[in-house]
């Protein structure tokens, strides 16, 4: 499978974590960055498990426009 480079902003403790995690288990910041986004869906589509524990952590009265919108004006898109 092709891959393609990809740039995130990751606080630093985040990332000093994620080096000292990959070294003891030998192995990159990318495998397990890709490792984590192909666990997001089963085979069906279907959210797997730790992203059904994300469900709902919106506080009720906060539609998802708005969220978005809360989201485009903190990130400029």
């Amino acid at each position: 499978m092709p891959k393609t480079k990809l740039t995130l902003s990751v606080d630093d403790a985040v990332i000093r974590k994620a080096k000292r995690f990959s070294v003891r288990n030998n192995t990159s910041i990318s495998q397990l960055v890709t490792r984590f986004l192909a666990s997001l869906e089963d085979a069906e589509g279907g959210a797997m498990p730790v992203v059904s524990s994300l469900t709902g952590i919106l506080p009720s009265e906060v539609t998802r426009e708005e969220y978005r919108a809360h989201l485009r004006q903190k990130h400029g898109a």
